[in-house]
């Protein structure tokens, strides 16, 4: 596949923005992602999906793509790639989320802006923004009376 200009930048800009969804998503046992891709039990892979991003993201910022892959080998430690979505307002990111017992890796296959702008610095900068607006945000603490 050819990879977009400015894919880089971007990979680092998703992989900031829901490195809390990952943690979450790595609380889940490896073995029960396999089982339910082999089993195609797609819709339990976007609850689980949908369950990790609704503490940081407004509902349908993030969710399960159309596929799920399994790596496993004996000479290689087991992987499962998730393709997910995240659509904050105004782009659409689609991207690869591999998990690993050891890492966690990001791979952006396509993003698109409903207003792309002319210069691709740009666009990156709005991909950042608008997902920092798609953030739910914590309330701060009521002050101690």
């Amino acid at each position: 596949m050819n990879r977009q200009p400015h894919s880089e930048e971007r990979e680092i800009v998703v992989a900031n923005a829901i490195q809390d969804v990952v943690a979450e998503l790595r609380m889940v046992d490896l073995a029960d992602y396999v089982a339910f891709i082999r089993m195609e039990r797609f819709a339990n892979l976007a609850d689980i999906v949908e369950s990790a991003a609704e503490l940081y993201f407004m509902p349908g910022t993030v969710r399960l793509g159309n596929g799920a892959e399994i790596h496993l080998g004996w000479s290689e430690p087991a992987r499962v790639v998730l393709d997910l979505e995240l659509k904050p307002a105004g782009a659409n990111v689609y991207f690869s989320l591999g998990l690993s017992d050891q890492q966690a890796s990001i791979d952006v296959n396509y993003v698109s802006f409903d207003m792309p702008d002319a210069e691709p610095e740009a666009n990156t900068a709005f991909l950042a923004s608008s997902l920092a607006q798609a953030r739910i945000r914590r309330s701060s603490p009521a002050p101690a009376c």
